[in-house]
């Protein structure tokens, strides 16, 4: 057993960090309200698309970094060849209509490439831009009426006065917006999670298991799981839908430093500590620097410490940050 710990005392130890949780949650909710993320949480963008995001997404007051980088992931999951069934191209998801007449020069090379990123993230937020402006007459948050302009149009925003009383439109400000509070860099504490124990209670009942590679612990797989699987299954028994692979875990809430993790938090490792999008280990933290996880074929569930050289970080799960992921398939290892 890796770390030396015994599971009977490490049960005993669990329990009594989950009660724990909500001790400390009654300290910790609030104590950074009205607090604002500045910048970049780490790894959330790929290092090579870092600086554009980063100086594009100051190109106007109703956009940012973080809600940039959320438009981009959303859009392609940072894939400059994505292509969708509505031939919409690119990192950035342009439709060649919408290109034709908002694509911008972005690298200064003398063309516009809707394949190349240095064209292409400058082209979106510089659309976000446009869209701003041409709504900046409407009531209501300017960020909100910008992003139901570019998902209705801004004839619509105006006519309603606002983010439009369309489903699909709400849903997608919603998801914008809160997905970008993933990306952003915290300030102050990150408040607790209230769906920590049941996880956990779910995680130590797997203890002992062995792991299969692309397990989803269901019966045509023999209970068994993976490392995402596990903290997927783990999460779904209280209500929180997340997403089958690891780095796409990553964005189902904000991001806790090292010294304010707390039980039910997910913890991921990386060979890459620039990119989220390399992630290729979770685990569910328990406390005391130790986790329950899947760690590889032939091993079984169990406790391993996180303090390792590819420890990369931490997401505190949300409802709403897990809801406003976009639903890929996933390819290649699903953990």
């Amino acid at each position: 057993m890796a770390g030396g710990i015994g599971i009977g005392l490490c049960l005993t130890f669990v329990t009594l960090l989950v009660v724990g949780t909500y001790s400390a949650a009654a300290g910790l909710v609030g104590a950074g309200a009205g607090g604002r993320a500045v910048g970049l949480t780490k790894g959330a963008v790929p290092a090579k698309y870092q600086a554009l995001v980063e100086k594009w997404g100051n190109l106007c007051p109703s956009i940012s970094p973080p809600l940039l980088a959320a438009q981009l992931y959303s859009e392609s999951g940072w894939n400059p060849s994505a292509v969708s069934p509505a031939d919409a191209r690119g990192i950035a998801q342009f439709i060649p209509g919408t290109w034709a007449g908002h694509g911008i020069d972005g690298d200064g090379d003398g063309d516009r490439d809707i394949w190349d990123p240095n064209d292409a993230i400058p082209s979106a937020a510089s659309y976000d831009c446009t869209l701003a402006k041409d709504v900046r007459s409407v009531p209501g948050d300017a960020t909100s009426n910008m992003l139901a302009a570019y998902n209705a149009g801004a004839y619509a925003v105006i006519k309603y006065g606002g983010v439009p009383p369309y489903k699909e439109t709400q849903g997608y400000v919603k998801a914008i917006t809160t997905l970008a509070k993933s990306f952003e860099r915290p300030v102050g504490r990150v408040a607790p999670s209230q769906q920590a124990a049941g996880a956990i209670y779910f995680a130590q009942k797997q203890l002992g298991t062995p792991y299969l590679w692309g397990g989803n612990g269901t019966p045509d797989h023999g209970g068994r799981f993976d490392c995402s699987g596990l903290t997927k299954a783990a999460y779904e028994t209280v209500g929180i839908e997340l997403p089958r692979v690891a780095n796409d875990q990553y964005n189902a809430g904000p991001h806790p430093s090292r010294d304010e993790l707390l039980p039910g938090d997910l913890v991921f490792f990386s060979d890459d500590l620039t990119n989220s999008r390399e992630i290729r280990h979770v685990g569910l933290y328990v406390g005391g620097g130790y986790m329950i996880n899947a760690p590889f074929t032939g091993a079984v569930i169990r406790f391993d410490k996180i303090d390792t050289p590819d420890y990369f970080g931490a997401t505190r799960v949300t409802k709403d940050g897990a809801a406003s992921l976009p639903v890929r398939a996933a390819a290649g290892r699903p953990s």
